[in-house]
């Protein structure tokens, strides 16, 4: 009975010096990122400008929370539940009607075959797009963002060459291990539909290579489901949208370069985007300039936009920028905006 008696508390005392150890084989992590900026907005086409304290002027603020569990053998399981938010006024998203966890909300699986992940993630354009122009994920002074994905709600109608969003909801998604410095995603949407929809879907690829200085990239997508609606709807027609992107560091100063098109199934609409830009490391910081054409056809319509800036970094986690901006659409009046915001990760 003594033995017994005994035994408990010693039970007791091998799992709490056990529990340590078992939880060092998980991690869990709160983080995110805050901007926002003071600026004057004209876009192309606008009939008056807009004063404002804005939000996401280099990068769309977001909070949440990701995990990992080691489960031995080189394999590990993953989650990420993040949400945008609009600081100016508290509001959560991107815009109205956005979901809450737009950013991510995912589950993986990790080891040496790669990645596999289920939920929302990233579409196939977003990693070429952001990596391979000098203002990265900025929705408001990225010209080559601004026009595959901002749409204009004024008179010139511009709706962004993006067919589907940046993130995919009710994907899986696979992620290559690197091969020599090459990595690769592949995308599959299910479009949950049922009657005459029930085939529509969402499919595409990146990969990105990355050898010294150089860096390549390269997407494809068809799409047929809108996002990040929650259920999805269907496009009315196929639409199919890829680039192709460099960069490449001189140290003195970094070029990127990038082209796509998008056009849709049974109309002869099509778009075709060019993007040039530079970065130039100066006094703690870095000068940023980007120009990005689009040629709408049979229109016979394009955009133009011009965004120079500098982005000084306080900190690791802290940066503060001023750009401006020039943007003009055929026959629609010019726009010319700026701003100057402070970004803060943590």
């Amino acid at each position: 009975m003594l033995k017994k008696f005994f035994a408990v508390p010693a039970c007791l005392a091998g799992l709490s010096l056990l529990a340590p150890l078992a939880h060092a084989q998980s991690s869990v992590q709160l983080s995110g990122l805050a901007d926002m900026y003071v600026g004057s907005m004209r876009m192309a086409g606008d009939a008056e400008r807009k004063n404002t304290v804005g939000n996401n002027g280099m990068t769309t603020s977001w909070f949440g929370v990701t995990g990992t569990e080691d489960l031995g053998n080189g394999l590990k399981a993953g989650f990420a539940f993040t949400s945008f938010l609009r600081m100016s006024n508290g509001s959560y998203g991107r815009f109205v009607n956005d979901t809450f966890w737009s950013r991510d909300a995912n589950v993986s699986l990790s080891g040496n075959f790669g990645t596999v992940r289920l939920g929302r993630w990233m579409a196939p354009n977003f990693l070429p797009t952001i990596l391979f122009n000098p203002f990265g994920d900025s929705f408001t002074f990225s010209p080559l963002v601004l026009h595959a994905n901002v749409p204009l709600f004024n008179g010139t109608g511009w709706t962004g060459t993006t067919p589907a969003d940046t993130g995919w909801s009710s994907q899986i998604a696979y992620t290559t291990p690197s091969f020599g410095g090459l990595k690769a995603n592949l995308h599959y949407q299910f479009g949950e539909q049922t009657g005459a929809n029930d085939s529509k879907k969402n499919i595409g690829l990146n990969a990105i290579y990355m050898a010294g200085p150089l860096t390549l990239t390269g997407f494809y997508e068809r799409d047929q489901i809108s996002n990040p609606a929650a259920p999805n709807i269907p496009l009315t027609n196929t639409r199919k949208d890829w680039m192709l992107g460099g960069a490449y560091d001189f140290t003195i100063a970094k070029a990127f370069l990038s082209y796509g098109q998008s056009d849709e199934d049974n109309t002869n609409a099509k778009a075709k985007t060019a993007q040039v830009g530079a970065s130039v490391p100066l006094g703690g910081g870095k000068v940023l300039a980007s120009y990005a054409q689009t040629k709408l056809q049979p229109v016979n319509q394009s955009r133009k936009t011009l965004t120079v800036g500098y982005d000084y970094n306080l900190s690791k986690r802290t940066d503060a920028y001023l750009m401006v901006m020039h943007d003009r659409i055929t026959s629609f009046d010019s726009g010319n905006s700026f701003g100057i915001g402070v970004r803060h990760r943590f």
